[in-house]
């Protein structure tokens, strides 16, 4: 019997084999990366435990950390063994081998030069375990990780007061779950804005740069589509963006919005979210959620526009942080700073 020639890949088929093959492949990366360097921060840990545990300090143990450099250098020449790289391990064995166990395993899989900017820049435990999680999630990079710290990206989000109502439309897990997933506010720097955009223009350049904005969500995100076409009664609705969320279960629909959140914004996203539950959604999922993300809002302004809404909705606003020009300024002149106080590391 021969067997039947399966039919061939549709043009949408073979885009979303692509996506699900860069996924992987960047996912295969990014453990090996985390495998390589939980390896060395290991032996710069268990480094800087021998030096903290011989009593050495800087001044009268100075001659002994550049004899010790010495050493290990003539015998692992590339392993960054310099005087100042053994100090800063003493450090970041001193600074977090009573720090709470998750912070740990954050700091481990960091790459080094990530870590001294963590050891030089901040002092809160609470602001390290933060901007660790951040960069693991988001894959930022070492500029990118200074650029936060300089932002105060931690202290914005102690600050920051949820715009939502999902305790009120959601079960009290799924309504937990939501709360941890969504964020009060998004970081869209990525973007390279430096002047006045249309809103379509915006969700263009989020198209275009998709994998950046479901870094900046968060994890669990798959893109569905842009202006998602919603057929019923005859009438055609356009959502701006749609998502799922995994662990959620959940169709997530966001709406951008260039300027400060209005209260129409939410019966017109309560609408969406009717349609998508009755068109979309199947059996097994769970209610879709809806984001409005804008420029500006005002928490009383969305506390009372959300007030006898029975869909799941947040208000969200997005930052485009600084001019591309002067955020590489920014970034260079805080690099040579650090290099010319603390030296280069070497990772």
């Amino acid at each position: 019997m021969s067997k039947l020639t399966p039919p061939p890949l549709t043009e949408a088929a073979y885009a979303d084999l692509v996506e699900q093959a860069i996924s992987q492949i960047h996912t295969a990366r990014i453990l090996i990366a985390r495998q390589v360097n939980s390896s060395t921060q290991s032996v710069y840990w268990n480094l800087g435990k021998l030096l903290s545990e011989k009593q050495l300090e800087e001044g009268y143990g100075s001659g002994v950390i550049n004899q010790l450099s010495t050493d290990l250098k003539n015998e692992f020449p590339n392993m960054g063994l310099s005087p100042r790289n053994l100090w800063d391990m003493k450090r970041f064995y001193e600074r977090y081998h009573q720090a709470d166990t998750k912070l740990r395993q954050a700091v481990a899989v960091l790459p080094w030069g990530h870590n001294l900017l963590l050891l030089n820049k901040l002092q809160s435990l609470d602001a390290v375990e933060f901007y660790a999680n951040e960069t693991l999630t988001k894959g930022w990079s070492r500029d990118l990780l200074l650029n936060a710290i300089k932002l105060d990206s931690f202290g914005q989000a102690q600050q920051q007061i949820k715009t939502h109502n999902f305790d009120q439309t959601l079960p009290a897990a799924h309504a937990d779950y939501a709360n941890e997933v969504f964020k009060s506010s998004y970081n869209l720097g990525f973007l390279g804005i430096t002047e006045p955009v249309k809103e379509l223009e915006l969700e263009n350049r989020l198209i275009a740069k998709i994998r950046a904005f479901i870094l900046e969500l968060g994890k669990g995100f798959s893109f569905i589509g842009n202006q998602y076409r919603l057929e019923y009664n005859g009438k055609d609705y356009f959502v701006d963006m749609l998502f799922f969320h995994r662990g959620l279960r959940s169709l997530v629909a966001i709406e951008l919005k260039i300027g400060s959140f209005k209260a129409e914004y939410v019966g017109k996203m309560n609408l969406y979210l009717s349609l998508l539950d009755r068109l979309e959604k199947s059996e097994t999922e769970n209610p879709s959620i809806g984001i409005i993300l804008c420029a500006d809002k005002d928490h009383l302004d969305v506390e009372i526009a959300l007030q006898d809404i029975n869909k799941p909705i947040g208000v969200a606003e997005y930052q485009l942080l600084l001019p591309q020009a002067a955020l590489q300024t920014l970034i260079l002149n805080e690099l040579n700073a650090t290099q010319q106080n603390n030296g280069e590391p070497n990772e």
